[in-house]
């Protein structure tokens, strides 16, 4: 009977109410990459709420690299065209043939040597050795949509993972104007970056509630955004979750510890999480990770992302269908701070509610409170408290604390170490 009127509970107690829910999203309406005074401006503001419901939580400092653009300059056939250097892509300038990379096969990526190349999609590990191995001087990627009337450039950064201490000049430039280079055969281009670099810290935000026992749960959720974006939907959102959690256990018995750890820089690579993560104390009694990113939002599908044994994914599921609420569950790695958890070998399980990118897109200026529903963001929340009541109430954990070997496969893929099968 407890288990019965437990599930009762859950559909109808949500303490951060809808209205507060769009309040804090109007609070936190601004940009905050990681690293920036903005950034730690919103930690505080996290803090502050916690305060509020009589929860204390501290700021953990750690450290970042940054830069401060000087000079960004690409040309092509003597044109200067509007652009972004890439951060942390050190100071250089380079003139070449210009190249599109169209392809991936080895003749396509054949005649990269001694060009600035254009890609597709993000600077992503495997293509930018790929480049590097191929003999690239430089690149270009570009960002927009050919419909929308912006002109927007993101800021983009050369992560160290990616380049591993071989930097090459790299620069960012709004769809559009890509179209229009390739249109008319652009054959030359150059690139002068100028830029000053150096250490500077972030913050990733955690509060504690003991439990009866010494092994806990961490809940997580990025508070950082990308350069162009308020990044309501995407991850406000998730920490809007955590702060509705973190009151909600303060309220009500919990068998295991919590730890509601609000993480930094996580647009940056993943940054807050890697930072706690390295540290092995900080995991040494973790039994679970639940992590939020992207709820809440008007449009779109509830989704659980298991990076753990796969009778995990059933339990879900049996959930979801046990309590009336939609939710598609797979078994799979999500790119957000589940993943360092999961690659020291704590199972872990993302939640989110995915919407058509012509609803609800993301990493862009689009990112707005206008996309989210206070009263979506409590019938989310509410499953996930469900959930989270069964694991923080269990007489053990029924999660094994083991990594299943094709789950350690993608996370090699993920993280770089491996190259994913074509």
């Amino acid at each position: 009977m407890r288990y019965h009127r437990g599930i009762q509970r859950r559909k109808t107690v949500v303490f951060v109410n809808a209205k507060q829910i769009m309040k804090i999203f109007e609070e936190t309406a601004y940009i905050r990459t990681g690293g920036s005074p903005e950034e730690l401006r919103c930690a505080q503001y996290l803090q502050a709420k916690a305060a509020e419901m009589g929860l204390q939580a501290e700021l953990l400092p750690f450290e970042v690299p940054m830069a401060q653009m000087q000079e960004a300059v690409f040309e092509v056939d003597g044109v200067e065209i509007p652009c972004k250097g890439y951060l942390c892509a050190g100071t250089s300038e380079i003139e070449a043939p210009f190249y599109y990379l169209r392809n991936k096969d080895e003749y396509s990526l054949s005649q990269c040597r001694g060009k600035i190349v254009l890609i597709d999609g993000y600077l992503g590990y495997w293509a930018y050795q790929d480049m590097l191995t191929y003999g690239a001087v430089g690149c270009v990627t570009y960002n927009g949509n050919v419909n929308f009337s912006d002109r927007d450039i993101d800021q983009r950064e050369l992560r160290n993972y990616v380049h591993q201490g071989k930097r090459m000049a790299c620069v960012n430039i709004n769809a559009k104007d890509v179209v229009a280079l390739i249109d008319k055969g652009a054959a030359n281009a150059k690139i002068r970056l100028k830029q000053e670099e150096y250490t500077g810290t972030s913050h990733n935000v955690l509060l504690e509630l003991p439990g009866e026992i010494p092994e806990y749960i961490t809940f997580t959720a990025h508070y950082d955004s990308v350069p162009l974006s308020e990044g309501a939907y995407d991850n406000m959102s998730g920490s809007i979750g955590l702060l509705a959690l973190a009151e909600y256990y303060a309220k009500h018995p919990h068998r295991y510890g919590l730890r509601f750890l609000w993480c930094g820089s996580e647009e940056r690579g993943l940054l807050g999480s890697k930072a706690y993560c390295a540290e092995e104390a900080n995991l040494k009694d973790c039994v679970l990770n639940i992590n939020l990113d992207m709820i809440g939002s008007i449009m779109g599908k509830f989704i659980s992302c298991v990076t753990a044994e796969e009778k995990l994914c059933h339990y879900i599921s049996y959930l979801g269908s046990e309590m009336g609420f939609g939710v598609e569950v797979s078994q799979d790695v999500y790119s957000s701070d589940s993943t360092p958890f999961a690659d020291k070998g704590i199972p872990a399980v993302s939640f989110a509610r995915l919407a058509p990118h012509n609803t609800a897109s993301y990493h862009n200026r689009y990112d707005t409170m206008a996309v989210m529903k206070g009263e979506q963001m409590e019938a989310d929340i509410a499953f996930i408290t469900a959930f989270a009541d069964r694991m923080a109430n269990a007489v053990r954990c029924p999660v094994k604390r083991e990594m299943p070997e094709k789950m350690k496969e993608k996370l090699d893929n993920y993280l770089g170490r491996k190259r994913a099968n074509p």
